[in-house]
């Protein structure tokens, strides 16, 4: 079995390449950071002895997603993990900025189509040769099951993936092709520093008082979701801390 992995340099998507290959998946690990895939590559092959292929991606590359299988070798994608996203800023609609707009559309919205559309097509293809089944998993948020003040386009964007992934299984539903959306809420990752631009102490600010998620955590429902019994088809996963209830209401110890 192979997994494709997106945004595999940190955070959830490496978490989802660690669990992914201590249970024997081959992968592929994508993202633009290729000096830090190449060293959890080898990490991994080392520690579990499983074929792992890094592949420099920009996501919102159309020519770069569209060519990533080719890329990589050709390789048959059993799963494929549309984690990489990003969040920028958290101020009001009238005061953002357009171009953090554009950076969190092609990112979070054309990046899954691009990366999903050939592996998709692949994953179909096999179908003809007798029942395969395959998976596709995207990682969604919280974010997109109701949008909070300061952050509409980036709430809007993963509102986007539930809808992509919603319609996504049912164009696929008469193959084994299943496909899973998960949506966290607060996960301690690098997310806010990007958000922030590298600002650690708001990034910091915004786990304060809570036990948030781990990316571990989220890499744990990737994996029960794709080593389900194949008559098993997870389609949504929310999953918060426990004191966060949900986009609003988190408590906070002193």
């Amino acid at each position: 079995m192979t997994a494709l992995v997106t945004g595999a340099s940190a955070g959830i998507g490496e978490a989802c390449a660690r669990a992914l290959a201590a249970r024997n998946y081959s992968l592929v690990l994508a993202a633009r950071r290729v000096d830090r895939l190449e060293k959890l590559a080898e990490e991994l092959r080392t520690l579990h002895g499983v074929s792992v292929t890094a592949v420099a991606l920009d996501v919102t590359d159309r020519a770069q997603a569209e060519s990533l299988l080719e890329r990589a070798g050709n390789p048959v994608v059993d799963v494929l993990v549309n984690n990489a996203g990003l969040a920028r800023g958290l101020e009001p609609l009238p005061e953002n900025n357009p171009d953090d707009w554009d950076e969190m559309i092609d990112a979070n919205v054309k990046g899954v189509l691009w990366v999903t559309r050939p592996v998709v097509r692949q994953m179909i293809a096999r179908q003809a040769q007798g029942p395969t089944p395959t998976h596709i998993v995207n990682l969604g948020s919280l974010a997109g099951v109701a949008a909070y003040p300061n952050g509409a386009v980036y709430c809007a964007t993963k509102a986007a993936v539930k809808a992509l992934s919603d319609g996504l299984r049912q164009d696929v539903n008469q193959y084994p092709i299943r496909v899973t959306l998960i949506q966290p809420g607060m996960v301690e990752t690098e997310f806010s520093q990007v958000r922030f631009r590298g600002d650690e102490g708001r990034a910091k600010a915004v786990y304060r008082g809570i036990d948030p998620l781990t990316a571990a955590d989220i890499a744990d429902l990737v994996v029960y979701a794709v080593t389900a019994p194949l008559r098993v088809q997870i389609t949504e996963l929310t999953v918060t801390a426990t004191h966060q209830a949900n986009a609003f209401t988190v408590f906070r110890k002193p």
